[in-house]
């Protein structure tokens, strides 16, 4: 055998016995006339001690050892004299009778630490050696205790894991696909599933009333800290139930995970929140509710001056930032170009300062104090509840775009002043959320989620109406499940009734050729006694990071991709010759 116990087994107990080890050499320190090994595996680090009763050749192979050399080690273990207790092994060492080398190792580009002196790009080209450190150890770990937590309760609640394909028929979903052309049918193409969305749904149909897989999906998007090409969902579908019947269900799967993934306990009943309202209170459709600085809105209020940036704005809204009069000129400044960049889009930054110059007596300044009177200054200052040492932050502009960048605005406060701590989770649903989206420079309506979405039972005579603003307000029977500001799942009843889904394919611009060529089959299904069914997809990636303490996804995926959607270590996409080409009639 090469071992027989890994290097985080030993302690104390084991002392006396002969034991055989196997890994990476960490580090070897010589000591005076002692000569100290730390072997690592993924279980552990173990220390290995040559000392004079070592024999010779076997000191002179410790010597010789350099980091990451692999190695096999056979000693004693031994109480040690100078106990380490960030060790699980500290108590312990093992004296050296005999080395293996069973494999050198060039020299490493950075160091396999906790914390290691590689850039990003480095590390990413190295990931089998970044794969060695532990953090990336225990990401990993983590991410498969909880797989494997998700399928027992699932399975334990009757779900069957069912795999479906990953070569499938390219249909509009959303984002783009990524496409696999054909060599048996030249000039054809297959696309990589965004997600099982429809394959699930026909499950459905055939009578798998319970199904989940924790299966691999495609897009073809920009990327950014929690979004990679290829990421992994939990994907769950239902039959014979309604929008309570889901929302039960997969509050269990979140508790369970909690309860066996980082032992506690989220309450009885997780909070549920509109769309209108997250966006009204928090300008997100995923807000974090662990800290308040809600959206106030101040426009009729703020548009009785003689102020044309706000007169001529459809909607003014602040948020308070608690106890941050202190915030200097040039502070505020910076937030000023902050809130200018084009991913948050504003035009530029109004704040008032509340300060208190003698007891009882609140005084408020702002930078727009030429247009505005001290009592309008008040009055916005008891709209948005600020006390003597608050500042408030005002953006004004379009209603959803404003709203939008004063949620991103809330969410940059809240990581500047320490509000979104890491071990605090605050689970949410959001649901009602609207069925349609109008594009103006299209001049057509999108599905907000997907073409499958049912509309609410309530708003069935807005769908059918022709009006456009009838069918801005047709509500979807959709939920998001949002934790800590990300959105975990999302999900819908879905449409089974034939004459509904046509009528969304209609709604959507589809001609009947186009329905019947991309989804004809779905169609067709529906046909034969579909039944009522819903479900819910939860991005796996995103919930280990977050129950990791990390707002990337990549540390979770063994072999992620970069911001530019490249893998630096296989060097990916790449250029294929000629002949595969030729091959694909390409």
């Amino acid at each position: 055998m090469y071992r027989t116990h890994t290097c985080g087994a030993l302690n104390i107990t084991f002392a006396g016995q002969e034991v055989t080890l196997s890994g990476w050499v960490q580090r070897v320190r010589k000591l005076g006339g002692m000569t100290f090994v730390d072997l690592r595996d993924r279980y552990g680090i173990t220390q290995l001690v040559a000392d004079q009763s070592t024999p010779h050749d076997v000191i002179e192979t410790a010597e010789s050892l350099g980091r990451e050399y692999v190695i096999q080690a056979m000693g004693t273990v031994v109480e040690r004299s100078n106990k380490n207790k960030k060790l699980a092994t500290g108590d312990i060492e093992v004296v050296l009778t005999k080395i293996n080398i069973l494999n050198p190792s060039l020299t490493p580009p950075f160091t396999i630490e906790e914390d290691s002196d590689g850039g990003e790009e480095l590390r990413a080209r190295y990931r089998y050696l970044d794969l060695r450190r532990p953090p990336l150890q225990r990401a990993l770990a983590l991410r498969h205790v909880m797989a494997q937590e998700a399928r027992k309760y699932l399975s334990n609640c009757g779900f069957m894991e069912i795999e479906t394909p990953f070569l499938i028929k390219s249909t509009p979903e959303g984002a783009r696909d990524f496409v696999v052309p054909s060599r048996m049918n030249q000039g054809e193409f297959y696309a990589l599933p965004q997600s099982p969305q429809q394959l699930k749904q026909l499950l459905m149909v055939a009578g798998y009333d319970r199904y989940f897989q924790i299966v691999r999906c495609f897009r073809d998007e920009d990327l950014r800290a929690d979004r990679q090409p290829e990421f992994t969902q939990i994907d769950c579908e239902m039959a014979f139930v309604e929008r309570e019947d889901v929302l039960q269900q997969f509050e269990g799967l979140a508790r369970f995970l909690f309860r066996e993934v980082l032992k506690r306990e989220i309450g009885s009943n997780i909070p549920r929140m509109s769309y209108a309202q997250a966006m009204d209170e928090y300008g997100s459709d995923k807000p974090d509710i662990r800290f308040g600085m809600k959206l106030h809105e101040l426009t009729a209020m703020a548009q009785h001056r003689d102020f044309s940036v706000f007169n001529g704005s459809e909607y003014i809204g602040a948020i308070c930032v608690k106890d941050a009069a202190v915030y200097t000129r040039k502070q505020l400044d910076e937030l000023t170009e902050w809130v200018k960049r084009p991913q948050i889009g504003a035009k530029g930054l109004v704040y008032v300062r509340c300060t208190q110059e003698t007891p009882g007596t609140m005084i408020c300044k702002s930078s727009v104090d030429k247009f505005y009177r001290s009592e309008d200054l008040d009055k916005w200052a008891k709209e948005t509840e600020a006390g003597p040492g608050d500042l408030i932050l005002i953006l004004c502009g379009p209603r959803e775009k404003t709203q939008n960048a004063l949620g991103s605005l809330r969410m940059e406060m809240g990581n500047r002043l320490g509000l979104r701590k890491k071990d605090e989770f605050a689970p949410l649903w959001v649901i009602d959320f609207p069925l349609l989206e109008w594009d103006d420079e299209t001049q057509r309506f999108y599905a907000k989620h997907h073409p499958f979405t049912s509309p609410k039972p309530e708003d069935l005579d807005k769908f059918y109406s022709h009006d456009r603003e009838d069918l801005a307000k047709v509500c979807a029977n959709a939920y998001d499940f949002v934790l800590n500001g990300t959105e975990i799942g999302g999900g819908s009843i879905r449409i089974h009734d034939s004459a509904i889904q046509a009528r969304m394919f209609e709604i959507l611009g589809f001609t009947p050729d186009d329905i019947q060529a991309k989804f004809g089959f779905m169609i067709n299904a529906f046909t034969y006694g579909a039944p009522p069914h819903g479900g819910i997809a939860f991005g796996f990636d995103r919930w280990c990071s977050l129950f990791g303490g990390s707002e990337s996804i990549r540390d979770y995926i063994a072999f992620p991709k970069n911001n530019s959607g490249r893998d630096m270590m296989l060097d990916a996409p790449a250029p294929i010759d000629a002949i595969q080409k030729k091959e694909l009639g390409l």
